[in-house]
């Protein structure tokens, strides 16, 4: 289907329709287009096989890659052919990453992530591990990341743990970002790609101990999109409160409203749209209809049925029963 003009979209391709012996060609210009020019070399090369799954947000770029064991390097040669002076936070998956850039080398283990320079040498390996292997690359822009690029470069090939409340976000962000149906608008797109930069940094901070150094803006940008993301995990709590939610996040609820101020709707007024929107997917979901009204907006943190019957006409102009009787249409 067509995309609109002002649409960005998830953009996914293969070799699978060419010959063996085009196929490595076919993704070594993929990778030079995608991240920088590499060297690549593989011992299945007389028949690779990869699928690609691509999308731009703001000024960061978002490539899923989906190939068969290989190795990479990056000269100065390369460097000199071409550099889009950019950080590459890859998320790593199927299989293991060995790899070695300026003074560290880096063991990174299924789910772990990496953290490259495009303007250094670089050696990567992926080792035959029975699995096809799929890494997730963030791409950002050095001349706007909000970090100084000699504190950014002591993580270079260095152990990164996603363990952490942001790493965990990052982590779902990269894969979300990618859904089949993911095609956003543009004002949508430069949202998200403002989060994208803002999760990696205030991630990366996090490694150097070094969340002072971060813009007021960026350190209350990553903190929104945990207590957005605390906020969807916990909907169906009645007791989900700004108490709560500032309690858990370590603030005030003082602090709380004031970092709300700049958004569309109030803490709770956010609770409330988005209770109703995951009441309205329930109610207009064909396997989902022999369940109450009542029970579903129960699920969702609703404690009374006549609030709740009373928002959702409010919000959406008609009732919870009329809404499912025409969506059953």
């Amino acid at each position: 289907m067509p995309q609109p003009a002002d649409a960005t979209p998830v953009v996914s391709m293969s070799n699978s329709d060419l010959a063996g012996q085009d196929r490595f060609g076919w993704y070594t210009d993929v990778v030079r287009e995608g991240i920088a020019p590499f060297a690549l070399a593989s011992p299945y090369a007389d028949d690779f096989t990869a699928r690609v799954t691509a999308t731009r947000i703001g000024d960061a770029r978002l490539t899923a890659f989906s190939f068969l064991p290989l190795s990479a390097v990056r000269t100065p040669r390369l460097i000199r052919r071409g550099d889009p002076e950019s950080y590459q936070l890859g998320l790593i998956e199927g299989g293991p990453l060995q790899a070695t850039q300026r003074r560290g080398t880096n063991a990174v283990q299924v789910g772990g992530l990496a953290f490259f320079d495009t303007s250094y040498p670089l050696e990567a390996d992926f080792p035959d591990s029975g699995n096809g292997i799929t890494v997730t690359i963030l791409r950002l822009p050095k001349n706007t990341f909000p970090l100084p690029n000699d504190l950014v470069d002591r993580l270079l090939c260095r152990p990164l743990s996603s363990r952490s409340v942001t790493g965990s976000l990052l982590r779902h962000f990269m894969g979300s970002a990618l859904r089949p149906d993911g095609d956003r608008s543009v004002n949508e797109n430069t949202r998200l790609g403002g989060i994208a930069v803002d999760l990696a940094a205030a991630f990366l901070a996090g490694h150097l101990d070094s969340g002072s150094l971060l813009p007021a803006e960026t350190r209350n940008r990553a903190l929104m999109a945990r207590i957005d993301a605390f906020i969807d995990a916990n909907l169906g709590d009645p007791h989900l409160t700004p108490t709560a939610i500032a309690s858990r996040h370590h603030m005030s609820v003082r602090a709380l409203h004031q970092l709300f101020s700049t958004e569309r709707n109030t803490v709770m007024g956010t609770v409330r749209r988005r209770r109703l929107e995951r009441c309205r997917e329930a109610l207009g979901d064909p396997l989902l209809k022999g369940r109450s009204i009542g029970a579903i907006a129960a699920q969702w943190g609703f404690g009374s049925p006549a609030e709740f019957s009373r928002l959702f006409r409010r919000t959406y102009g008609t009732t919870p029963r009329e809404f499912r009787r025409d969506s059953a249409r």
